[in-house]
This record gives structure tokens, C-alpha cells and sequence, in this order.
């Protein structure tokens, strides 16, 4: 007698399946700290079966570098989203949307990703992959303002936005970890953020 077939979940269901255990891993790394959360963990806070997780994650360390993954795209996406719709926002501008639109959680997760990164060759690529890839993205639109607002020669300003987009990307490092640490940034932020988006504009 053959054995019924389960039913396969659509990709969309799928997709929030998987959301569903992202979002459960990152309440745990929140609550607990990512090395002393498991997978009964993750499955507890997720409401789904043991079997459910391990058909989307095949152990505790994919599940780990899929949240953090995640957590970098979805910054990607907002930086990507936000100078598609201001209006040529300056380098500043963009920073401050960047360290705003952080969450102390998510800010708190990425932190743990990052020393996790220091020992884990996968989690180590995929976090330097999506930050240059946030840096490179970031240059481009200073590369843009640069030219568009300063009046700057297009090769004169590919230069300078690179040295810009790097000094930017380390201020907005420090900025989750101030975030993640106290809870949010204070006002000697705003100073040291324009003097790090002017410096070689």
C-alpha cells in the first residue's frame, strides 16, 4: 500500500514558513544571545514542529546565518529604498536614515553576527559580501550628489566617494554598536555624522 503523499506548501508559504523561523531565531539571539539559543528554542518561540524547522534549516548554524543574513539585506533594501525616493539626499541625510531605521534588537542580533563572523568562515562571507555591497551602494549615490550638488568632475567625484562611502560605512558601524549597547545614538552623533559626510565632499 503506498503511503499518502503530504501535500508540498507552496513557495509563498514556504517563504513565510521561513520568515516565521527568522523571526522567532531573532527574538531568541535577543532574549538569549545566538550561542545560547537551540534549535528547541527556536521551535518553541516559532509555534511549528521540530520537522518544519529542520525542512527549511538543516541544523542551528544555517539558521543562524540566515537571520543575519537577512538582517543585512533588509538594511541593503531600505538604503536602496530611500534614495530611490528622497530627493538627492545628502551623505548625512542617508546615514541618519540608515542608523534611524535600525531597531536596538536588530542592531543587537548584528552585533552578534559579527563575532560570529570572526569564526565562522559562511557567516564571514556573507557579512562582508552585503557590506561591501551596502558600502559600493552608497558610493554610488555620493558619487551622484557629489557631482550633482558640489559640482564636482565625474572622475574627481568617483574618487571622492569612495574614500566617503568607506568613512560613512565606519560611522554607521560604531552607530549600531552605540545602538546596540545603550539603546539609541545622542547628539554628538549628528556632529560627528556631518563631519565624516563633509570631509571629502
Amino acid at each position: 500500500m503506498r503511503e499518502a503523499s503530504l501535500p508540498k506548501l507552496s513557495q509563498a508559504r514556504q517563504e513565510l514558513r521561513r520568515q516565521q523561523i527568522l523571526q522567532a531565531a531573532m527574538r531568541c539571539f535577543v532574549r538569549n544571545g545566538m550561542g545560547r539559543t537551540s534549535v528547541a528554542d527556536i521551535t518553541a518561540e516559532s509555534g511549528l514542529s521540530a520537522g518544519s524547522i529542520y525542512t527549511h534549516f538543516a541544523s542551528k548554524a544555517e539558521i543562524v546565518q540566515a537571520t543575519a543574513q537577512d538582517l543585512l539585506e533588509r538594511r541593503l533594501t531600505a538604503l536602496a529604498g530611500f534614495v530611490g525616493e528622497a530627493r538627492l539626499p545628502s551623505p548625512a541625510q542617508l546615514l541618519r536614515h540608515l542608523a534611524d531605521g535600525i531597531s536596538r534588537d536588530e542592531a543587537r542580533v548584528g552585533l552578534q553576527a559579527w563575532g560570529e563572523a570572526t569564526t565562522d568562515p559562511v557567516m564571514c562571507g556573507n557579512v562582508v559580501a552585503t557590506t561591501d555591497g551596502m558600502r559600493d551602494a552608497i558610493a554610488a549615490h555620493c558619487e551622484v550628489w557629489l557631482v550633482a550638488v558640489k559640482g564636482h568632475e565625474a572622475s574627481v567625484a568617483r574618487s571622492r566617494a569612495a574614500g566617503l562611502a568607506a568613512q560613512l560605512m565606519a560611522v554607521y558601524q560604531g552607530l549600531i554598536v552605540r545602538k546596540a549597547l545603550f539603546g539609541t545614538t545622542d547628539a554628538a552623533d549628528e556632529t560627528f555624522i556631518a563631519d565624516a559626510a563633509d570631509r571629502f565632499a
